[in-house]
């Protein structure tokens, strides 16, 4: 069908093409009659089966070209598109304005083929401003947006700090964990908070995966962005910046973070050490995690329940209730019973806080 569309396009371009330039190719001609040269109609014929013929071979590949050009368009994002399409419409009327100046020149050249010129120049030129530069048009609206804080709660809201002003990039660890929402609606965070396109398309596929557990996972973080770009808290910017010459997703971060002058938010252990070697700024939501759980020093008393046992010999587990990992020595003995152990030691990572202890004067207490 798309070929016989372009075929009968040619035909109307072919014809229109004959009327405008046969007649001089005719009046060249010794061996054309009078009458064919005036007669429009002969024209419009010769030119159209000349393009139809010319069709016969630039046909397939100029459907090749609009299918292509099809697949690109359906395929780019829409704000590409809005942007590129607000470049094109800035550059046509400048190609506009500029022809309308050229021509009080009236030189014949200049006022016919210049004004084709600059809007085929102008009109591409646009386009790819707008194209290329759409995320430094996007920070600009956002900045002009937020110029005047909203007043919240009948207070204004106080003028944001210059590190507020960092853009933090979010992994698909940060996401999934959820943690970032609760944290977000406390009001601590300040910024931009940026979703790269490419940790979208990893958190899609792992809600598309057929391992229950990780479809899980991948809906809850679905469900957790939806959550940031409802509630009030910082902004959202969704970004389609990529990096086709780096695979690994991690280094996209890290080569994204450089770019936007911005953070990293992880929980990704890996991750954060990658960043750290790069120079890229970490915000790890589980340093953040074991910074609020209550200070637990030597020598401290606590009361715990024995779950299993540990990895070296005669060490017991137990558990906290935020999480946190007590590493009991000789309490493998007192698996299921409910203890009081003294604090030896805490070390605390990035990974975690572990804390290690021994029973106390080695008896086994009370359950409770």
């Amino acid at each position: 069908m798309l070929k016989r569309v372009v075929q009968f396009g040619l035909l109307l371009i072919g014809g229109t093409l004959g009327v405008l330039f046969l007649p001089y190719l005719f009046t060249l001609s010794s061996f054309t009659s009078k009458p064919m040269i005036d007669n429009p109609y002969v024209a419009a014929v010769l030119g159209a089966i000349v393009l139809y013929l010319l069709s016969l071979f630039i046909a397939d590949p100029i459907v090749n070209f609009i299918k292509w050009m099809e697949d690109r368009l359906l395929k780019a994002p829409i704000f590409d598109l809005l942007f590129g399409t607000i470049g094109l419409m800035v550059g046509l009327l400048v190609a506009f304005l500029a022809s309308f100046g050229l021509s009080a020149l009236e030189i014949p050249f200049i006022t016919s083929v210049l004004p084709v010129v600059l809007s085929i120049l102008l009109g591409y030129l646009g386009f790819q401003v707008g194209f290329k530069k759409r995320e430094e048009f996007s920070q600009a609206v956002f900045a002009a947006k937020n110029a005047n804080p909203k007043k919240k709660d009948g207070a204004e809201a106080a003028n944001l700090p210059e590190d507020a002003k960092f853009h933090k990039i979010l992994d698909t660890s940060v996401i999934i964990d959820g943690r970032i929402a609760d944290i977000a609606s406390t009001g601590f965070l300040e910024g931009v908070l940026v979703v790269p396109q490419f940790v979208l398309t990893e958190l899609q596929h792992i809600a598309d995966s057929s391992d229950s557990l990780k479809r899980t996972k991948g809906r809850r973080g679905l469900d957790v962005l939806k959550r940031l770009q409802t509630d009030d808290g910082p902004s959202i910017l969704i970004t389609d910046e990529d990096f086709a010459d780096v695979a690994e997703v991690d280094l996209k971060l890290v080569r994204l973070a450089k770019s936007m002058n911005g953070l990293v938010m992880t929980n990704d252990f890996n991750l954060n050490k990658v960043a750290d070697l790069h120079g890229v700024a970490v915000l790890n939501i589980n340093d953040l995690a074991n910074a609020v759980k209550p200070v637990v020093i030597p020598g401290e008393e606590m009361h715990v329940v024995v779950i299993k046992d540990g990895k070296e010999h005669n060490q017991g587990v137990a558990y906290l209730d935020d999480g946190t990992m007590i590493v009991i020595e000789d309490g493998r003995n007192h698996i299921g019973n409910a203890i009081d152990v003294i604090v030896t030691s805490v070390l605390q990572t990035s990974a975690g806080r572990m804390i290690f202890a021994k029973p106390k004067n080695g008896k086994t207490a009370k359950a409770y």
